[in-house]
């Protein structure tokens, strides 16, 4: 890939969602939610801080798993594929897995199970 996102934006490959339902039924192009879920290729140096000017580093890395919102960014298509440039702000979460280093389990707060 030649792009070299600017700022706090990432570039992001969109994870197609299944498109079989828990019951089996496969679902037309129609039907299906925009997704969500996409692998991070490439992300800008980072925000600035407002009083010095520095770079404030990024929790990402390349590979990593994001969660982003619905509607945000900008899809280009660069040669055969299609990517996402997001902002820093649109991305919601990092999909973490359940091997990572930590303390075990933790419960959100108010969740029931």
């Amino acid at each position: 890939m030649n792009l070299q996102p600017l700022g706090a934006r990432w570039i992001v490959e969109v994870r197609d969602e299944q498109e079989l339902t828990v019951c089996g039924i496969v679902l037309p192009d129609t039907a299906k939610e925009k997704p969500q879920r996409g692998r991070v290729l490439a992300f800008g140096p980072g925000p600035r801080a407002e009083p010095t000017g520095e770079l404030l580093p990024l929790d990402v890395a390349e590979g990593d798993e994001v969660i982003f919102s619905k509607y945000g960014g900008s899809e280009i298509k660069v040669g055969a594929d299609e990517v996402l440039i997001l902002r820093e702000s649109d991305v919601l979460a990092k999909v973490v897995s359940a091997g990572a280093k930590g303390k075990g389990k933790r419960k959100l707060a108010g969740a029931t199970a």
